[in-house]
This record gives structure tokens, C-alpha cells and sequence, in this order.
């Protein structure tokens, strides 16, 4: 835009200089040529009255004079008897009209002559003539033109200089808009334009800060909102406790207890969740390797219960991705669950973490069972198991957000394949650990309350739940 700027005004200064220079420097030109003319004519005109009054060996050397003092202009006399004192003026037609008795100025090859006409002498008509040569006629022309020329540079220079002052205080401001809104796009509610520049600029920075700071009002409205409905269970579920353990039977009393004590550790987690806030900006970093082996570990338990061959593999001991370490749990999860709610107990399912080229991971779930039946399985609230369709695609939304991709296929066993990419991360090695710590940390204490609290049943209640 400052360049568009720069053009167009250099552009109309252009014309504008073009449109005043032009007819000054013809202006030039034309009064160097009359001063030119109107000099030689009044030293003609000089001469006229001396050429009729001195004798010719005076006249001569008055002539002589002239000629001396000006040799540009060479001036001549001719005499009624054909005499020339001066410059020599064979074959001017100009001099034998003047003859006659005309006084007059004409162009001639070369320059211009003056011819002045004497009259009144015994012998006839005496001619006084100037010459005028070409250089005369523009002398100081170029001189003056160069200086136009240089004037009209500066003048395109300064005008270049004052729209780039002008330009600058217009989009440096544009600019802060422009990298607030890219801020905020990326995940940054905290980010505020800058009240500067034009009254549009501030307006438009003003509105910016504005919808900033509505959405995230909303956001937080949104979250606390989320958090209270949760929270609003626990009233019922406390009831559900009470009544669970008034039932006479050990059997059905441990069973509902452990039910309850599961949905409400999953209360508390969706509650915590509910309360976490948006990243302020750029992407959280985990341990990929580390959460693949602590998840795997957590299923494997289920996995021998039911018979089913799990393999696990991890291509490096860490490897960070540009995502939280709560959501990649969350994903692996979701992929686990489906292979144990969706194929037959016994069959085959491996897990491996592997870098990928780009940056970030490529994690791979495969299983030996039917595989999917619809094309769409990932799409939204679409499921042909009759489970909710919601699994795959937060999975999908996780994976994404992190940067990468999520895609479904057939494993080498012919079951059903989903390859989920991670996105890199910038961050400092240093913070990838610390958040890596954090989450083994909570999710040592909900891994050890849900464990407490449920048995080997647990594991059937986990599996039948819809998740896909």
C-alpha cells in the first residue's frame, strides 16, 4: 500500500510540474529571444541617426567600435553608394528591401536580422543591419531549463519523502490492527489494538478491542455456564450414593457404589476441564512419547482381561507435540475405546507413535476387527455402531487444532486404521517438561480415585459406554 501510495503521488506531482514547467520553459525561451532581438534592435536604431549625420571615416570607425565591443552580433552599414562599413552583407535580400525605405526584423539562416532604414540623405537610403545569430536567441536557455529540471526533482523527492511520512503514520497503526487480529485469530483474547492513527484507524482499533474483549466475556460466560450444569450433578449423584448404599446386597451395593464413584470422577473432570482456560497464544507442548506409554499402560489391563494381543510402539523416548497433554490423553482414549467397544474381545490391536517429518507425530490405532461401516465414520454425530458419533470427531478437532490431520483406513490385518498427525511446537524444551510433569501429576490422582473406586466391572461399564 506505501508503495501504491508513493506512485500515485508521484504520478500526479509528475503532471502538475509538467502542466506549470512546460509552458515556463517555452516562456523561457521566448523572452531570451526577444531580449535578444529588442537588444540589437536598439543598437540599431542607435546607429540610424549617426549614419546620417557623421562622414563616412567617422561612421567607420564608430561601426568598428560596435563590433568590437560586440562580436556576437555583427553589425554593418550600407551606404546609398553601395559602400558596407562593418560586417560584409553580400547577397542579403533583406538589406535591399530596407532600400526602400522598410525598417524591419526577419528570420535568416542562422539567426535573425535587424534592418533599419536611413533616410533623408543626399544620395538615397543608407541600411543600418544587425545580425542576431542563434545562440544569441537562446542564450541562458539550457541554463535556466537545467535549473527547472533540477527544481522539479526536488520537488518530486520531497513529495515522495512527505507521503512516506504520511503513509507511515497511516498504516503503522494498520499494521498493529492487523497483528492484534492475527493474535486473536491464534488464540490470544488478551491482545488489544492500539488507539492510534487517523480517526478510521482509531475506530477500527477501538471495534477490534471491543469484539476482543466480548468474546471472551463469552468465552468465560460460556466455560462457567459448562462448569455449573456439571457441577449441578453432583447433587444427584450424592442421592444416587446414599441410595446405593442403603441396598442389603454387598454384591449390588459394591457395584453401585463403584458406578457412582466413576460418573463422578468423570463429573470432576469435566468440570476442571470446563474451568480450563484457552491457551493465551501459540501452542501447549507434551511429552507424546510419555502419554502414548502412561494411556496404553492404563488399557493394557483390559486388553489381557480380554484376551487381546496389544502392541505398543514408541519410537523415541520423548517427542513433543504442539498440543496439551490433557487433549492428546483425551484422544488416545477415544481411539482405545472404540477398538474395545467395537470388535470382538480377542481381537488385535497395536499403537504406535512415530515422528513426523514436518514436525510434531503421527500416532496410528489399528485393530484385527470389522473395521468401519460407513464412509464418514469421523463425521459429526454420524455412527453406524449406534454410539453418539462424537469420538472421532473431537479427535479430529484435537488433532487439527494442534495443527495436524486425522484419517481413517484399513490396517494390514483388515480391520479399521486411523492415523492422527500432531502438529510441532515452538516452545522451549524446558516447558514441554514442566507441562509434561503437571499432567502425569493430576492424572496420577484421578488414575488412583477411578482405580480405588472400581474393580474389574469398571472395565465393562468403561467399554460399553458410547464414545465413538
Amino acid at each position: 500500500m506505501k508503495l501504491r501510495l508513493n506512485l500515485l503521488v508521484l504520478a500526479v506531482s509528475t503532471l502538475i510540474l509538467i502542466s506549470f514547467l512546460l509552458p515556463l520553459a517555452l516562456l523561457i525561451r521566448t523572452f531570451a529571444a526577444d531580449r535578444a532581438i529588442s537588444s540589437a534592435t536598439s543598437n540599431a536604431q542607435w546607429l540610424a541617426p549617426l549614419a546620417a549625420s557623421l562622414k563616412m571615416h567617422d561612421l567607420s570607425l564608430v561601426v568598428a567600435r560596435v563590433n568590437a565591443e560586440r562580436p556576437d552580433e555583427p553589425t554593418s552599414v550600407v551606404l546609398p553608394t553601395g559602400i558596407v562599413l562593418g560586417a560584409s552583407v553580400a547577397g542579403s535580400p533583406g538589406v535591399q528591401l530596407a532600400e526602400r525605405g522598410s525598417s524591419f526584423t526577419e528570420r535568416v539562416p542562422g539567426g535573425v536580422e535587424v534592418l533599419v532604414a536611413v533616410q533623408g540623405l543626399p544620395q538615397g537610403t543608407a541600411v543600418v543591419r544587425t545580425f542576431v545569430p542563434a545562440a544569441e536567441l537562446t542564450r541562458g536557455v539550457v541554463e535556466a531549463w537545467l535549473i527547472l529540471g533540477l527544481i522539479s526533482i526536488g520537488l518530486l523527492v520531497l513529495s515522495i519523502v512527505v507521503t512516506g511520512q504520511l503513509a507511515r503514520s497511516m498504516l503503522r497503526p494498520l499494521g498493529a490492527v492487523a497483528e492484534v487480529a492475527e493474535m486473536l485469530g491464534s488464540g490470544d483474547l488478551s491482545a488489544r489494538a492500539p488507539i492510534d492513527g487517523p480517526p478510521e484507524v482509531r475506530q477500527v482499533s477501538s471495534g477490534l478491542n471491543q469484539l476482543a474483549s466480548r468474546i471472551g466475556e463469552l468465552l468465560s460466560h460460556e466455560r462457567e455456564t459448562l462448569a455449573d450444569l456439571s457441577h449441578r450433578l453432583r447433587t444427584p449423584l450424592t442421592a444416587l450414593r446414599i441410595d446405593a448404599e442403603a441396598l442389603a446386597s454387598d454384591a449390588e451395593r459394591m457395584q453401585l457404589v463403584n458406578d457412582v464413584d466413576s460418573l463422578t470422577i468423570t463429573v470432576n473432570e469435566i468440570i476442571r476441564e470446563a474451568r480450563r482456560p484457552a491457551p493465551s497464544g501459540g501452542r501447549i507442548a507434551c511429552d507424546a512419547a510419555g502419554i502414548v506409554r502412561d494411556r496404553t499402560a492404563f488399557w493394557r489391563a483390559l486388553a489381557e482381561d480380554q484376551d487381546r494381543p496389544m502392541t505398543v510402539e514408541v519410537e523415541t523416548d520423548w517427542l513433543p507435540v504442539g498440543a496439551p497433554a490433557e487433549d492428546l490423553a483425551a484422544c488416545i482414549d477415544i481411539l482405545l475405546e472404540n477398538v474395545f467397544s467395537h470388535t470382538p474381545e480377542g481381537a488385535a490391536l497395536s499403537v504406535r507413535l512415530s515422528t513426523r517429518p514436518s514436525g510434531g507425530a503421527w500416532l496410528v490405532v489399528s485393530d484385527a476387527g470389522p473395521g468401519f461401516r460407513h464412509d464418514s465414520p469421523e463425521q459429526r454425530g454420524v455412527s453406524g455402531a449406534g454410539s453418539t458419533g462424537l469420538g472421532l470427531d473431537i479427535a479430529t478437532r484435537i488433532a487439527e487444532a494442534s495443527g495436524g490431520t486425522l484419517t481413517i483406513g484399513r490396517s494390514p490385518r483388515g480391520g479399521a486404521a486411523v492415523t492422527v498427525g500432531f502438529g510441532p511446537t515452538s516452545a522451549p524444551r524446558s516447558q514441554h517438561r514442566r507441562h509434561a510433569r503437571t499432567w502425569k501429576r493430576s492424572r496420577h490422582a484421578s488414575q488412583t480415585d477411578a482405580r480405588s473406586a472400581a474393580d474389574l466391572s469398571e472395565w465393562s461399564a468403561i467399554v460399553g459406554h458410547d464414545v465413538s
